[in-house]
């Protein structure tokens, strides 16, 4: 069959075009360039949004939300960015609106009259009691997790795009819209309420750890 096999020739091609390129050729009507690009960040997009946002679900939303934007405006895409800058930008952009919206909520759901009290305001998904998660590293990484999704917003986003997703400063810059040295100063004191909130986590480990070893 020499017609899928070109097609998988052409694919395989694709898959080694820079960002740019892909996105240039997805402008001139190749779909399956942009499909190339959301295999190549839709998993990075998800660890950062679902870490900002705390909740996967919703994380799910905004990712498929960000590469529908990112297809629609394709062609506004401006090559003095990096492509990643601008799809981060995007996410970034998504995911503060959506806390924006909850704060909203929240603020209402306090409002509200007396008899509307116990109609069920706005919450986050509370993991702490999920029977799956009884492994000890499980246990960790959500405490973790927990610990990200208590830091401000601002220093949040800027820990999560430096730490986890591993951008460098001057990109992190761009897509938060901050002079370098507001990012700089945002990851250095997200880094220190982070260790504060963990060296928490590391005494209640070692006390459960220390009582355990007594029962037994």
């Amino acid at each position: 069959m020499p017609y899928a096999a070109e097609a998988t020739t052409a694919w395989s091609a694709s898959r080694m075009l820079s960002d740019e390129e892909l996105l240039a050729e997805s402008i001139e009507g190749d779909v399956a360039a942009f499909e190339v690009i959301v295999n190549r960040y839709k998993d990075r997009l998800f660890n950062f949004v679902v870490r900002f946002v705390g909740d996967e679900s919703t994380a799910q939303d905004l990712v498929q939300d960000t590469f529908l934007r990112a297809y629609r405006k394709r062609e506004s895409f401006k090559a003095i960015a990096k492509f990643s800058t601008w799809i981060y930008t995007i996410a970034g952009n998504l995911a503060r609106s959506e806390l924006r919206r909850r704060k909203r909520w929240r603020f209402l759901s306090i409002g509200a009259r007396p008899e509307e009290e116990g109609g069920g305001g706005f919450e986050l998904e509370d993991n702490t009691n999920r029977p799956d998660l009884h492994a000890d590293t499980e246990l960790v990484q959500q405490k973790i997790n927990e610990a990200i999704s208590n830091l401000p917003e601002r220093y949040r986003e800027a820990v999560l795009l430096r730490d986890v997703q591993q951008l460098d400063y001057e990109e992190i810059s761009q897509i938060l819209g901050v002079p370098l040295g507001t990012v700089k100063s945002r990851i250095n004191r997200g880094r220190l309420r982070l260790q504060e909130m963990l060296a928490e986590l590391a005494d209640e480990v070692y006390e459960t750890d220390y009582h355990n070893d007594m029962v037994e």
